[in-house]
């Protein structure tokens, strides 16, 4: 019987002032949790400057390598937001105010000093595309191709990706059991990878910490069949136990 297929998506993070350490990334976290609940992997994550030649050569890289793209930030009003012209570039074509967004933004502005050109910059797309809806502050994300062009601002990608919801093709959803235990992971490292192997369609992933002047990790179970995580975890359980460990369900 040939195994499901998996659906792959890459994250490209587009902002100088990511590569600064001036603003936290966190995105990574809410793309790859939604992404998992639509049964895709993120697979691969890359963070580039406000440069045009960088962001077509990720774009185009990461485009042809994975099913879908998502990329977080340069859709603002401002002059280095430049992800628009970029990923344009990339696919050769031209940059297009889309009707649908401008009428949203001149809609959503109206009370707000109306719509000026900075403002209408967010209404621009690459020729042939489509738009996300955006919630909260009316200025859309963007769809072209297998590509999907989110805000920066965590709250309102959030918004975007909510919109998304359903919409994409993928596989069965990755469901996990956490398992803690006051081990050094080392000492069990031959138990992890031999339970892995034991058991197809599961990974195992090891997390150590120092807390309470211990040292201690989360094994982190994965899969998309619901019966083989179980069967995994349960003999993870019992081989760990059976080394005199204590283990500690949903981690600690």
């Amino acid at each position: 019987m040939a195994e499901p297929r998996t659906w792959t998506a890459a994250l490209l993070i587009i902002g100088d002032e990511i590569l600064s350490g001036r603003t936290q990334d966190k995105n990574i976290a809410q793309v790859a949790t939604w992404l998992n609940l639509q049964g895709i992997r993120l697979s691969e994550v890359r963070v580039v400057p406000d440069v045009e030649a960088r962001i077509v050569e990720a774009v185009n890289a990461l485009r042809a390598q994975h099913d879908y793209l998502f990329t977080t930030g340069g859709i603002g009003p401002t002059h280095d937001d430049i992800t628009v012209d970029a990923i344009a570039v990339a696919l050769g074509v031209g940059v297009e105010v889309h009707p649908k967004a401008r009428a949203v933004l001149a809609d959503y502005y109206e009370t707000r000093g109306g719509l000026n050109d900075a403002r209408l910059r967010m209404a621009r797309v690459p020729a042939g595309a489509q738009l996300i809806e955006n919630k909260m502050s009316g200025a859309p994300g963007i769809h072209i191709a297998n590509i999907f062009i989110l805000a920066g601002v965590p709250h309102i990608a959030g918004l975007m990706l909510e919109a998304l919801s359903g919409r994409l093709e993928g596989g069965a959803p990755l469901v996990s059991r956490t398992l803690g235990c006051w081990v050094a992971e080392s000492e069990v490292a031959d138990t992890l990878r031999e339970t892995e192997r034991a058991h197809d369609g599961c990974q195992i992933g090891s997390y150590p910490f120092f807390r309470e002047g211990r040292v201690g990790a989360n094994f982190v179970i994965r899969s998309t069949d619901l019966a083989r995580l179980d069967a995994c975890a349960a003999d993870l359980t019992d081989r760990l136990a059976g080394q005199g460990f204590s283990i500690t369900a949903d981690g600690i």
